[in-house]
């Protein structure tokens, strides 16, 4: 411990330029740990602050965009309503659809269509409740970009207008889009494509996209209820990949996350690899002198461990600071203590894991080499 500490000390600059490489690594883990759960955020948050266990697809649906391909059945919503395991099955659509304000402002919308009263409702912070069949509580963030309660919002192609009466809590979006929450029929009427004032086909009124499942006790038997229903049932965590573009962005984020950290394994198994060769001479002195392997392992493994601690520690707070900035810029970026402290972790551990195998030449230094036979 004390050579470590010594050594750290009169090579400063070598370890300090080794720290901050790996502070920089930190860094970057921190702002792609914040872009993943932002992408996330901004993918499917309406469905991660929902009270929803499970969705019920059509049978077959491919699971990509599922919820813009699926179309289920009110008799299919209740079979799956009559099983004991299902405390609530709702028939909920989804449609994401271009419109404008009423001072022309274009303005792109997810529409949810929803069962006034049922637990898919969202409690509204700002206004009321869907009360009129052409009622929508929107997203909090659309707050923020000028539309009021009160607002008509008409909708392209079909020049339906919905009228504003409610704002949600936080911020609602599916597939980077803001949510507009409306009563089911007025939904069905729009994904058929009925114009303002046509006369609707009655059938409509019988689908939508999704049966939205609450358990008793948690998530109900899926495979049970499917094969009642006949249905493709999914968790609501599984139900996230079929937010358009979502898998696509994960899958992409995670690979460069698992690129970023066997960099860092790399980088620093090389620095203290290269470090073990420099003072082989010495190392061998101290085993001609009565050090064993394992002090002198150890005495290398707390180098890299104090080297890695505090690089990580100094990165992950640049990291946090610069991050802060970045939410609420416009991009999906959110900070969670959760991934940030784990990337963090793994990050010092991969690192560790890669300087312990580039120490372990330390177990090949010949003590005679210290008496001149390599000389």
């Amino acid at each position: 411990m004390f050579l470590a500490l010594r050594e750290l000390w009169f090579a400063r600059t070598r370890f300090l330029l080794m720290g901050a490489v790996v502070a920089l690594i930190s860094i970057l883990m921190v702002i792609l740990s914040g872009l993943s759960s932002g992408l996330v955020g901004d993918g499917v948050s309406s469905l991660q602050r929902s009270s929803i266990d499970a969705f019920a697809f059509e049978e077959g649906t491919k699971a990509d965009s599922a919820f813009s391909r699926s179309v289920v059945t009110e008799e299919q919503a209740q079979l799956w309503a009559e099983r004991p395991d299902v405390a609530d099955a709702e028939l909920m659509g989804n449609a994401i659809v271009n419109a404008h304000t009423g001072s022309g402002t274009p303005v792109d919308l997810t529409l949810f269509g929803i069962t006034p009263g049922s637990y898919l409702e969202p409690e509204p912070a700002q206004g009321e409740r869907l009360v009129g069949d052409h009622d929508i509580v929107v997203s909090a963030a659309l707050a923020e970009e000028g539309l009021s309660i009160g607002d008509t919002v008409v909708l392209d192609r079909l020049g339906t207008e919905l009228t504003v009466v409610g704002f949600t809590a936080e911020k609602r979006t599916f597939g980077h889009v803001d949510v507009a929450y409306l009563p089911l029929p007025t939904w069905q009427e729009i994904h058929a494509g009925t114009r303002a004032g046509e006369t609707p086909d009655p059938r409509i009124y019988d689908e939508a996209s999704v049966v939205a499942l609450r358990g008793v006790d948690g998530t109900p038997d899926l495979a049970a209820g499917d094969a009642a229903a006949g249905t493709s049932a999914t968790t609501l965590e599984e139900s996230f990949d079929s937010s358009p573009g979502f898998s696509a962005e994960m899958m992409t984020m995670s690979m460069i996350e698992a690129f970023l950290y066997a960099i860092s394994a790399l980088v620093v198994g090389a620095f203290f690899s290269i470090w073990t060769v420099q003072r082989s001479r010495e190392l061998a002195v101290l085993r001609a002198m009565g050090a064993s392997t394992g002090f002198l392992l150890r005495d290398g493994v707390v180098q890299a461990l104090v080297v890695l601690v505090a690089s990580v520690v100094v990165g992950v707070g640049l990291g946090v600071g610069l991050g802060s900035g970045l939410e609420g810029s416009g991009m999906p970026f959110a900070l969670e203590v959760g991934p940030v402290v784990n990337g963090a972790v793994l990050l010092a551990v991969l690192g560790l894991a890669g300087a312990v195998v580039a120490i372990l030449r330390i177990t090949r230094v010949d003590p005679l080499a210290a008496l001149g036979e390599n000389r």
